[in-house]
């Protein structure tokens, strides 16, 4: 799949012409200019560009992102990989993520965006928190050819649950400089947390919409060269019908959170997240754009992000868990873990005090730790 394989670049080429139109018809595995992106077991990203001497003839773009599926393993897998597609397209066709130039079977032609991820730090700036509101608020309107329920949350943190479970009865392959973030996520009984959690959210009709679910600051690019900013977005792999409060609260948590350390653990946790003015700045433009504007709905909100600050802290605490064992990414996954699932037993405790009555959480917590 090297970027200088014959071909490789044969195919790209390929590709190109038979999706495309104007100036790349005449493209050829010699002209071209091939640049591999990233690439791993699911995905080969390519920068496919014309020649130098060729000119745009139709207003096709110079440039595009070529994306080859990698292995896809069984039916589940199959299903994500079209459901994927499907919201790709859609949210391309409302100018909400990268524009799609093609579909072939094994992949598909998106456009390329000279851009940048944002950094956690611009989080917090008001124009662009604003406009990730307004994003945000744009794909909870959307309606999409999926299931309108929201079980992806459940299924998918125990999924994550059995693995890691697995992974914490036998940690014989854990490094021992772990141990200490080893030992505090085995003092906690994964299960009956999200079991917990769950009968908590089952006893009130929090508002389900169309989620992102990962809108961190590496997914939202801004455009170079615009003369206002301009956001995108992009990596669509957990969009779900979902709980609305999980997008807001994981997003909020997400200004918590710095992943440029060029050092172990590879990431940086802030002391503090938004202000409550921020949150409310955040939430008045994600209400504006959605219609639902007032001060009722905004404490409403607020409420509502709080509890699913919960969900957001167990789903990627799960993750990492998952991850710590099953990739091949350099991250410290285990600080990670032990760092989301402190901060997940530390709110939990702060709302168990102040809003959650202690006979409540009495007969939740001396409930059976299965379903």
């Amino acid at each position: 799949m090297s970027e200088s394989n014959p071909e490789m670049r044969e195919t790209a080429a390929r590709i190109c012409r038979d999706y495309l139109r104007g100036a790349w018809k005449h493209v050829t595995a010699e002209n071209i200019s091939l640049k591999r992106i990233s690439g791993g077991l699911s995905n080969w990203l390519y920068n496919v560009q014309l020649p130098q001497e060729a000119a745009p003839m139709r207003g096709e773009p110079r440039q595009v992102l070529l994306r080859l599926y990698g292995q896809v393993h069984g039916e589940r897998a199959l299903e994500g990989l079209i459901t994927e597609s499907v919201i790709f397209t859609l949210l391309s066709e409302r100018r909400l993520g990268p524009k799609l130039h093609g579909v072939f079977p094994g992949g598909r032609i998106e456009e390329y965006i000279p851009a940048r991820p944002l950094l956690t730090k611009e989080l917090g700036d008001p124009t662009l928190s604003a406009l990730i509101a307004e994003k945000m608020g744009q794909i909870h309107m959307m309606q999409v050819p999926i299931s309108k329920e929201p079980t992806w949350l459940w299924d998918t943190m125990i999924n994550w649950l059995e693995t890691a479970e697995d992974i914490l009865k036998s940690p014989k392959d854990v490094d021992s400089c772990q141990l200490d973030n080893l030992n505090a996520i085995q003092s906690l009984e994964l299960r009956r947390e999200v079991n917990w959690f769950k009968s908590l959210v089952k006893q009130h009709k929090y508002p389900v919409v169309f989620c992102h679910n990962d809108m961190q600051e590496g997914n939202i690019l801004l455009r170079e060269n615009s003369k206002k900013p301009e956001l995108v977005l992009i990596d669509f792999e957990y969009c779900s019908y979902n709980y609305r409060a999980f997008d807001l609260a994981n997003h909020f948590v997400e200004w918590q959170y710095d992943y440029t350390e060029a050092d172990y653990p590879f990431f940086h946790e802030m002391t503090n997240g938004p202000t409550k003015e921020q949150k409310l700045n955040f939430i008045r433009n994600y209400l504006k754009t959605v219609g639902k504007e007032g001060k009722g709905e905004e404490d409403r909100l607020l409420k509502e992000i709080k509890v699913f600050t919960l969900a957001s802290h167990l789903f990627w605490g799960l993750w990492s868990i998952v991850n710590a064992k099953l990739s091949q990414i350099p991250f410290g996954y285990w600080d990670y873990a032990a760092s989301r699932l402190r901060n997940y037993q530390l709110l939990k405790e702060k709302i168990l005090i102040t809003e959650i009555p202690t006979t409540t959480f009495e007969i939740k917590r001396n409930s059976p730790s299965t379903e």
